[in-house]
């Protein structure tokens, strides 16, 4: 049996940093699952930079459907966690559910993948004191401020945490995370 890779995300999560790590891990031969505040068709946006914009703009994405509600999830089921960026992160921090479920996996030292505002909810838990991490540069303070070491690089790997900046660095994230996931969760 594949081991079980969890994805936590909401509406308004970047439409690639969720279905590229998805379809990478499924290459692979992982059991992927979604899991979002309920079980529902999740509206995903697409982030881009356009000239004269001071910071990025966002557009409709994908939808893609929550295979699981946080409340269904059995985080002992899971050999690892993906968290997306986007807006998602910025709200789903506030769940006391996922905070809870989050927590399982670094109190585990389970595999965790993070990626541009993903941080924000790993930060909520307590999980980035006295690591390096890496996100989007401007959560530079917000890294520091969760008592992490903030690297501006293509992905940071400090033990199980894999961290990159944005959906430009998804080969590198997700070359480093597989590599992780070799070690501590390969495919049977």
């Amino acid at each position: 049996m594949a081991a079980k890779i969890l994805i936590v995300t909401g509406d308004a999560a970047e439409s690639l940093e969720v279905l590229y790590p998805y379809q990478r891990l499924r290459e692979e031969g992982y059991d992927v699952h979604i899991a979002a505040p309920a079980r529902k068709t999740l509206r995903l946006v697409v982030h881009d930079f356009e000239p004269g914009f001071d910071t990025y703009t966002e557009k409709p994405g994908y939808t893609w459907p929550a295979d699981l509600a946080f409340s269904e999830v059995d985080p002992g089921q899971y050999a690892a966690l993906v968290v997306p960026g986007g807006r998602a992160p910025e709200y789903l921090r506030n769940d006391p559910e996922l905070r809870k479920l989050v927590k399982s996996f670094f109190d585990a030292d389970k595999p965790v993948a993070q990626i541009c505002h993903g941080p924000l909810l790993t930060a909520a838990i307590g999980g980035l004191n006295g690591r390096r991490v890496t996100a989007y540069p401007a959560l530079e303070m917000d890294m520091q401020g969760a008592g992490a070491t903030f690297r501006d690089a293509e992905v940071v790997v400090d033990g199980t945490l894999v961290s990159s900046r944005a959906w430009p660095d998804h080969s590198g994230w997700m070359r480093e995370f597989i590599a992780v996931l070799r070690t501590k969760a390969p495919v049977t």
